[in-house]
């Protein structure tokens, strides 16, 4: 059996076949850190773990690289609004990103790069498309010629020509095309700025990936991953720059996940349905919004809401007691051959089955499915009057191997009575004075893990529901 990725450069599913054997080389573009995750960012993060999780479970040695934009217009807009040094800003938020990705069961990158770090790569970067014509300085900036890259629009799949039409020079932007893009920004007065050949500045977005891949994984990469939203320009662009420096192709296997809706309306600020993931963790156990999220085929659109977020839960949870079930029962289970290859086999079926829906572009979605046709062979085998020993070690070992390369726990996420109680103390005082919004917000948090709270004139009661 081999794996199938759906490229986005080909726009179909392709066999996956490393420049190395035995080997891959996957980039996913990180966050720019000037603010928590939002629900968006937390998909990539995810699905491109899960596929790595499970590129490693077939027994690739994975090379798994990440960035940081750790210098970047909204991040020094945000520091200056806040009165804070940008490196400060930026260091807070990378912290804040490990620590809710962690929560959400992702591993941390082989690499993880930051812009800031690898500055003299990025400027060095420049200049070598700069002496080949690719890219000119303008006054301090420096611009890349896009319409001297022949093949640019090939991963998002249109014409240089139809790009352009209706493209314009902005004021103060000093490109000969409108098409043309920044690599490098002259410094503004104040602004956080390094030397460079064309004076002080900084990067533009597109050129600190390009550097840091070929940096860390070469002139070309089997794997480069990311949102559907950064396929044009950001991706675009990418190609453009390192494939004119290197004369290589960038990338082999191009792979977006798709959107994500907020109760079916486009997420975004404006509408005020913009979801942190640092909020959603306070109400939700991240492993359910993980579930959620590999419930779904990565490549499609998804949407969130609480009713989805609830069902998950609950499919998760059927998941783990069918597991649980079977931990108990593995106690007072003897070793038995009557019946065993029966029931061996069919479990047999299911892991060649889990392992098809995987190899077929990462398909977690049917790949769940399967998990719940192996809890529902279990539940049937538990119903046994005698059970072997050999056949519930056989099913636990699958829920194992299964959630670990979902990234899933197979642990239900419970508070401890000590940390109810501090949350309920919280509570107290935020209500003394009188903050009930986050009275009401710890409250909730509490409901959403099934502990019920009664407030009685000699305090807070609270029991497991």
């Amino acid at each position: 059996m081999s794996i199938q990725i759906y490229n986005t450069l080909t726009q179909r599913k392709e066999v996956f076949k490393p420049i190395e054997d035995g080997k891959v080389k996957m980039y996913v573009c990180g966050p720019t850190v000037y603010n928590y995750i939002h629900i968006g960012n937390a998909r990539p993060a995810i699905v491109f773990d899960t596929v790595r999780r499970y590129l490693e479970f077939r027994g690739y040695e994975v090379n798994y690289v990440s960035n940081f934009t750790d210098v970047d217009d909204k991040i020094i807009k945000t520091a200056n609004e806040n009165g804070e040094d940008v490196f400060s800003l930026a260091n807070r938020f990378i912290d804040a990103y490990f620590e809710d990705v962690s929560a959400l069961g992702c591993m941390d990158a082989t690499h993880h790069p930051r812009v800031t770090e690898n500055m003299q790569t990025i400027i060095d970067f420049i200049n070598e498309l700069v002496k080949k014509d690719y890219a000119y300085e303008s006054d301090g900036d420096v611009y890349f010629r896009t319409k001297k890259f022949k093949e640019y629009g090939k991963l998002s799949h249109q014409s240089i020509d139809d790009l352009r039409l209706g493209t314009r020079i902005e004021v103060g932007e000093k490109k000969h095309d409108p098409l043309d893009f920044a690599l490098w920004k002259a410094a503004k007065p104040g602004e956080v700025s390094w030397e460079s050949p064309w004076g002080n500045g900084r990067p533009g977005w597109h050129i600190e990936c390009s550097a840091m891949a070929r940096e860390y994984l070469g002139d070309t990469i089997d794997i480069h991953a990311g949102g559907q939203d950064l396929s044009f320009p950001h991706h675009e662009n990418e190609i453009a720059q390192s494939e004119s420096l290197t004369g290589k192709p960038f990338a082999n296997y191009w792979m977006h996940n798709g959107y994500i809706n907020i109760d079916n309306e486009k997420m975004s600020k404006s509408l005020g349905n913009f979801v942190l993931v640092h909020e959603i963790i306070k109400k939700h156990d991240p492993n359910v919004l993980r579930y959620f999220m590999l419930s779904v085929h990565y490549r499609h659109p998804i949407n969130f809401s609480e009713e989805l977020m609830n069902n998950a839960k609950a499919g998760l949870e059927r998941l783990q007691t069918s597991y649980k079930n079977l931990k108990h029962r593995l106690d007072v289970s003897a070793n038995l051959a009557d019946h065993d290859q029966k029931w061996l086999d069919e479990i047999s079926k299911y892991n060649e089955q889990f392992v098809t829906e995987m190899d077929d572009d990462f398909n977690t979605a049917n790949a769940i499915s399967i998990l719940f046709e192996l809890s529902k062979s279990a539940n049937y085998y538990l119903m046994e009057q005698n059970t072997s020993t050999k056949v519930i070690e056989a099913y636990i070992q699958s829920f194992e191997q299964f959630f670990n390369v979902l990234g899933l726990s197979l642990e239900k996420d419970e508070l401890l009575d000590e940390e109810i109680e501090q949350l309920i103390t919280k509570r107290n005082k935020a209500r003394e004075n009188r903050d009930f919004q986050t009275s009401d917000e710890i409250r909730d948090q509490l409901k959403a893990m099934n502990i019920i709270l009664e407030d009685t004139p000699h305090g807070t009661r609270w029991k497991r529901g």
